[in-house]
């Protein structure tokens, strides 16, 4: 395993998805395969995750192209690869789910090999909690532990997503998810909650209007990098979580920064925050992963660096 390389658990799916843009059927999606192509950016990727037979494996290839090991993605010939159906209305912040098969993914327990129990890094990316428990405690001495979660886990594994929380030092989700966990009614009482229960750092993504950063030493409001037009914003969190670990994995930060050296902590999430949004921005382009495979280092510098301009009083 080369220094500082990330270890993700996630799903690899095909959704179906309709906004006012339009509509796709069993496009490519899943959280592994968004934070997988935007981490692949910044660091090497080691993914976790299970497929049928039905899933393609020249987008595997395509993966593995871009520095991403896909030793860990388990493939059941046999069997289908998880399926998620949503829609949007005008209202692009929130997608209602239409249908949700997870196929393969409902038996889905990884066992570590001992290249991935040595990572780096690892992103527990949106599933069962428990799932998420089981892997955290395979790997042996990460610098750094983050995952995401949803509604639909807060309130139905609340007590197993507890567990998690408590052993990781970053969590990054939606608004209304940190006022489900939270239980409370403002952004910054809900924040204090969450940060109670476990996490360093807390990120709470907005959609349109950007993310906040919230540690228990200071709060940091990230924008939005503004596009003409959002055509899918499906994968926009976990493409903003992959750039997040990308650039953490980067600059080789540890939690343990957070006491030894809090200024270097704060600036480095800070930036990575940033990178988060830039990123976000390109994943809604376009449906699916589409806009992430013809995404560009140049294309995604320029943007951040637009988006590092946005934040500075000169």
């Amino acid at each position: 395993m080369t220094q500082n390389e990330i270890l993700t658990v996630g799903s690899l799916a095909f959704d179906s998805i309709r906004t006012p843009a339009g509509r796709v059927d069993t496009a490519l999606g899943g959280s592994g395969n968004y934070f997988s192509l935007c981490a692949s950016f910044y660091s090497k990727i080691q993914l976790i995750g299970i497929v049928g037979g039905d899933f393609p494996k020249e987008h595997l290839s395509a993966l593995q192209k871009r520095g991403v090991n896909t030793d860990g993605v388990q493939i059941i010939e046999s069997g289908k690869t998880f399926h998620w159906a949503g829609e949007y209305d005008q209202n692009l912040n929130e997608a209602k789910t239409l249908t949700t098969h997870l196929n393969v993914f409902e038996h889905f327990d990884p066992k570590l090999n001992e290249n991935q129990k040595k990572c780096s890094y690892l992103f527990l990316a949106n599933i069962h909690p428990s799932l998420q428990l089981s892997v955290l405690k395979q790997v042996e001495r990460p610098k750094l532990i983050a995952c995401d979660t949803m509604n639909f886990w807060i309130t139905g594994n609340l007590e197993e997503l507890k567990k998690t929380l408590k052993e990781v030092d970053l969590l990054s989700i939606n608004e209304g998810e940190a006022y489900l966990l939270s239980n409370k009614k403002s952004l910054l009482e809900a924040a204090e909650s969450i940060l109670k229960q476990g996490p360093k750092a807390l990120i709470v993504k907005r959609g349109e209007y950007g993310a906040v950063l919230f540690t228990n030493k200071f709060v940091f409001m990230a924008p939005a990098f503004l596009v003409k037009s959002v055509i899918d914003p499906t994968g926009a969190g976990d493409s903003f979580a992959g750039a997040l670990m990308g650039y953490l994995s980067k600059s080789g930060i540890d939690s343990g920064m957070e006491k030894t050296n809090p200024a270097l902590w704060e600036s480095t999430l800070r930036r990575a925050v940033l990178a988060g949004c830039a990123m976000a921005s390109f994943a809604v382009e376009d449906f699916s992963i589409n806009r992430l495979l013809t995404l560009t280092k140049p294309e995604l510098k320029e943007r951040e660096s637009q988006i590092l301009d946005m934040t500075q009083v000169k």
